[in-house]
């Protein structure tokens, strides 16, 4: 359903994806990577709104380029960014994207509502909805018109752990029903659980594509977490390696836990500092992210504001 073939996209000087390679067909693929990696680009190549530099992209069997009309009468995009009308109704959102779509039925309107666990509260006005039913709002109008393959940018950002299971539990229920879903996240433990390939990108590149459970198999070994109640000098240890510092805690990837963990406890005593905690586990799929890209700059400031703004809304 999405294919694509070197697909470039440059920014003046700036490569944000570089050749990218990809077949994605009838399951949940999430594209993960953080703020700055090409995820967004990629998908606004995909559903023609942006034009690639290089390579070539088709979805659903057409020409992203030559046949852009075509592709997006197949697709559906929902963006980071909230597309309802808080002053209308769920139904009449709902019904405005039908009618763009070219949708006559008005009980297709009721049925993506009720798929999207909204009937009961159709007729209320959208200002009045919590960020999750929001979200789903976007994803009834999204499937109005019976898509082949939606496109997803960062679902759930912004809502809470049950909006964002909700969310989650609605995509899978998609992908049963034959569709092809292509998600963006930075949520790592969210594409373990629900997705069926995941892509890694780092700086615009396709550095892995697999399953979860296949990437996380890639590496050996596990990993070490240590909380701690001060900053540490990072020091080293045999037969493991630290790949998260933060102020509060550390993380390290062990080939044998067992005989790290004695070099870890000693090396912090000798800094005088305090451990708080201490978990052995197997790896994430953040570790596999730290192995395969490294530490991401994530390009520019972060949008404070555009980000309190879009928290409003939901």
């Amino acid at each position: 359903m999405i294919e694509a073939a070197g697909l470039t996209k440059r920014y003046g000087g700036l490569l944000a994806v570089d050749g990218l390679d990809l077949e994605v067909d009838h399951e949940v693929f999430g594209l993960l990577g953080p703020n700055g990696s090409g995820k967004t680009t990629t998908v606004l190549m995909f559903t023609t709104l942006l034009r690639p530099t290089a390579g070539t992209a088709r979805v659903s069997g057409h020409d992203v380029l030559r046949e852009a009309a075509r592709v997006r009468e197949r697709i559906s995009y929902v963006p980071q960014d909230m597309a309802v009308d808080i002053k209308l109704t769920g139904r009449e959102n709902v019904a405005f994207y039908a009618a763009l779509y070219g949708v006559r039925s008005r009980d297709r309107v009721d049925e993506v509502l009720g798929v999207m666990d909204l009937a009961e509260r159709a007729d209320d006005r959208a200002g009045e909805y919590s960020g999750g039913m929001r979200r789903r709002l976007e994803l009834a109008q999204a499937l109005v018109h019976e898509p082949e393959v939606l496109f997803l940018d960062e679902p759930t950002i912004g809502l809470d752990v049950a909006g964002r299971r909700a969310i989650w539990t609605h995509i899978t229920d998609l992908r049963r029903r034959g569709m092809t879903v292509f998600v963006t996240t930075h949520y790592m433990d969210e594409a373990d659980r629900a997705c069926d390939r995941v892509g890694i990108i780092a700086k615009g590149r396709l550095v892995a594509v697999d399953t979860p459970a296949a990437l996380r198999h890639r590496l050996d070994g596990e990993r070490i977490t240590v909380r701690v109640d001060r900053p540490v000098t990072p020091f080293p240890v045999d037969g493991a390696r630290l790949v998260v510092e933060e102020t509060d805690h550390l993380v390290f990837h062990a080939d044998d836990a067992a005989e790290a963990v004695p070099t870890v406890l000693a090396g912090l005593a000798a800094q005088g500092v305090r451990v708080r905690g201490l978990e052995v586990e197997a790896p994430t799929l953040d570790d596999v992210f730290l192995a395969l890209a490294g530490r991401q700059d994530e390009g520019g400031a972060f949008d404070d504001r555009r980000f309190r703004t879009m928290l409003r809304r939901r």
